[in-house]
């Protein structure tokens, strides 16, 4: 299912959700450059400024040896210890903060494009209640929770992480509890649309991460962190994210799924 508009509108303009989707934008065509026809560059840029999790855990950036390996090998476990003086190959990346430079990378116009579309459907709400600090503090709090999440189940994996998903995951799950009722305009099976409640759409969507095939290349930890980060803050802050009055904004409950 894909989600395309929710009926649910917003008291404030959305301008964080903009800038963010501008700013992964902008990172995609001006900074990685995907179509600059330099095939070397793209493979290998994400091993200089994208967080991986052998570098997370070992706080130093991957050797050439390590870079090769899993290149050549299609090992992606290949996370070893340096012996003195190997060589680094980006000696001077920032391992933590390449925790946040991934969130801001993505591997394909698909994927950009999928997460885009998620970050407007649910972020231009979430910002109404949270409020401009609020929104920045939690998107990228839910996007690093995400990532630390991968790291800790795939510790020695090489494989750069990139995307905005885990942060957008945790936007979703936000949205789950404080508007689980609202519509949300959808695509079924090629050419079905219709509107469905937000709590069956994420909740689809949250049990599928759990079926992701290991070979998909999708870091679906790192989905399931973000969305129950997002779930539990929104949980805890429930009473004071609600408006002070009942708006005529505010969407009705819908008995419908």
């Amino acid at each position: 299912m894909i989600p395309l508009k929710d009926y649910n509108p917003t008291r404030r303009f959305p301008v964080i959700t903009l800038v963010l989707i501008a700013i992964n934008i902008g990172v995609y065509f001006f900074v990685q450059k995907p179509f600059d026809g330099n095939e070397v560059r793209q493979a290998l840029y994400p091993y200089e400024v994208a967080a991986i999790p052998c570098e997370v855990v070992q706080g130093r950036p991957l050797t050439e040896d390590e870079i090769i390996t899993t290149f050549q090998t299609g090992d992606d476990t290949s996370c070893e210890r340096p012996s003195p003086g190997e060589a680094e190959a980006y000696p001077d990346k920032s391992v933590w903060l390449a925790l946040l430079y991934s969130m801001f990378l993505h591997g394909s116009l698909a994927h950009i494009g999928g997460n885009m579309l998620f970050l407007w459907i649910f972020g231009n709400n979430i910002e109404d209640r949270m409020g401009i600090g609020g929104y920045i503090g939690f998107y990228l709090l839910a996007g690093l929770v995400a990532s630390v999440a991968h790291v800790l189940v795939q510790p020695d994996s090489t494989v750069p992480v990139v995307g905005a998903s885990g942060a957008i995951a945790g936007v979703m799950g936000a949205y789950l509890v404080l508007f689980p009722n609202v519509r949300i305009l959808s695509l079924i099976l090629f050419f079905i649309f219709r509107p469905i409640s937000a709590k069956w759409l994420l909740g689809i969507w949250f049990v599928t991460q759990f079926f992701t095939s290991p070979n998909a290349g999708v870091a679906w930890v790192a989905h399931v962190g973000g969305f129950v980060f997002g779930a539990l803050v929104a949980l805890f802050l429930r009473d004071r994210l609600r408006p002070s009055r009942v708006s005529r904004f505010e969407p009705e409950p819908d008995p419908t799924w």
